[in-house]
Order: C-alpha cells, then structure tokens, then sequence
C-alpha cells in the first residue's frame, strides 16, 4: 500500500509542479497582455486628446492677442466721447471674449487658465487706471498707448507661458 502511495506521489508531484508552472506563465502572459493593451488604449487616447489640447491652447492665445489692450484699441473704437462709456465696452469685450472661450479651461493646465485669467485682470486694472487720468474716450486711447509705448503688455507673459506649455506637449 505504501508503494502504491509513493507511486502516486511520483505521478502526481511532476503534473502538479508541471501544472503550477504552466499556471504561473500562463497568468503573467495574461497579465503583459493586459498591461499591453492598457499602453495602446492611453497612447492611443492621448493621441486624440492632444489635436484638442493643442486648438485649446491656439485659441487661448488668440484670446491673448485680442485682448491684448493696443490692438483691442485698434479693433474698438469708442461710440462716444465719454470715457466711462469707452471703458465699458472695452471691458464688456474682454469678459466676452473670455465668455466665448471659458469651455477652453478643460483641455489646458489649471497654471495656463490661472495665467489667463491673471492677464485678463491685469488689462483691465490697466484700462482702469488709465480711464481715472482720462476725460474723454480718446484721452483714454492715447494714455493706454503711451503706457504701453514704454511697457510690456500683460498678455505677452501669458503667450510665452501657453507657447512655453504647447512646447512640453509636443
């Protein structure tokens, strides 16, 4: 009897080690194949992802550049002589333009949206400040052309830091 146990043991103890191993390959293969399949779907959801991250940025800076207070000077021009009324439009266009693209904060860095809202703030305090030493629309016009004869526009940081993160992107 104990023959035919250690008989069977000697069958056994192979098939099993055998089946083990089998086991052992058979789950890491099923766990690569996974992890490979897992790489393919990120890589190929970050390769849709980033043609929308990239528009995102582009119109980001589209809004920069049209907000940026020189050209918007150019772009608005006053409907009346009166400062305050200048001034309201110029900052009724800002917020809409930032209205018009406030969906965009999804696809960007929450850095990027706070540089662009920085910017935006930092125009119209500018604007602002302009329009207390002003009397009329087009004082007003020449006052903001003259301080930013000599300084640089507050939405040429935002560009540099968007144009800075579309680089790390790609």
């Amino acid at each position: 009897m104990e023959d035919k146990i250690i008989e069977s043991i000697a069958y056994i103890l192979p098939a099993a080690v055998t089946g083990f191993v089998a086991f052992y390959m058979f789950n890491g293969f099923t766990k690569q194949q996974t992890a490979e399949k897992k790489l393919t779907l990120l890589l190929q959801k970050k390769k849709d992802a980033l043609p929308i991250k990239l528009q995102a940025y582009e119109r980001m800076l589209l809004f920069c550049d049209r907000i940026n207070p020189v050209k918007i000077l150019i772009r608005i021009t006053p409907l009346t002589e009166d400062c305050k009324d200048y001034l309201n439009l110029l900052i009724a266009s800002i917020e809409q333009e930032l209205e018009h693209n406030l969906v965009q904060q999804i696809y960007i860095s929450n850095e990027a949206w706070v540089a662009i809202l920085t910017t935006k703030n930092a125009v119209i305090n500018t604007l602002k400040e302009s329009a207390e030493n002003s009397e009329s629309a087009n004082d007003l016009r020449e006052n903001v052309l003259k301080h930013f004869s000599t300084n640089l526009p507050p939405t040429e940081n935002a560009i540099a830091f968007l144009k800075n993160e579309v680089r790390q992107l790609l």
